[in-house]
């Protein structure tokens, strides 16, 4: 891959579970013009208080090292660990899906959920709710088939994603 190449990267930011962490990330990439594709944060080790945030963000090989590196100097981020290019990993998105209709377009977005193996959570006379997990490119794809169906709000968590194999990040 040539260097100005254009590239999506999920990157995982461990960091000490305190007030502000979250801001003062999503400050140093909209202070810098970079754009966050997706963005999730939970506590993953309560007894030491440490939360995994993953972001997924855009650019060249250049600019993602000089993201990479801007947060390694944030206090207190624990590790930063860019998992596009540390080998394979999984990386899934939840999103609940509403969509109304009557009649074969009803019948027709049943269909299609099955297929996509989403999961009706909840049903009314005139609508369903989705739920449905998978990959970025499988949830939008799914989106895109309810658009004619009578597809009316949309819900999304954002990507998550972990190293495959044996070590932690």
């Amino acid at each position: 891959m040539k260097s100005g190449a254009v590239k999506r990267h999920t990157i995982a930011i461990m960091v000490d579970n305190e007030p502000g962490i979250l801001a003062r990330v999503v400050g140093l990439f909209s202070g810098r013009g970079y754009n966050i594709e997706s963005l999730t944060v939970a506590e993953v080790d309560s007894r030491e208080r440490v939360s995994r945030i993953t972001v997924v963000t855009v650019g060249t090989a250049m600019i993602i090292e000089q993201i990479k590196a801007q947060l390694s100097r944030l206090v207190p981020v624990r590790r930063v660990s860019d998992l596009t290019e540390e080998g394979p990993h999984l990386e899934r998105e939840l999103a609940l899906i509403k969509v109304a209709g009557k009649g074969e377009k009803r019948v027709e977005s049943l269909r299609i959920a099955d297929i996509f193996r989403a999961r009706v959570v909840d049903s009314t006379i005139g609508s369903f709710v989705f739920e449905m997990t998978g990959s970025t490119e499988k949830l939008e794809a799914f989106i895109r088939l309810m658009e004619p169906l009578g597809l009316v709000d949309v819900a999304r968590t954002g990507a998550v994603a972990i190293s495959r194999g044996p070590k932690a990040i």
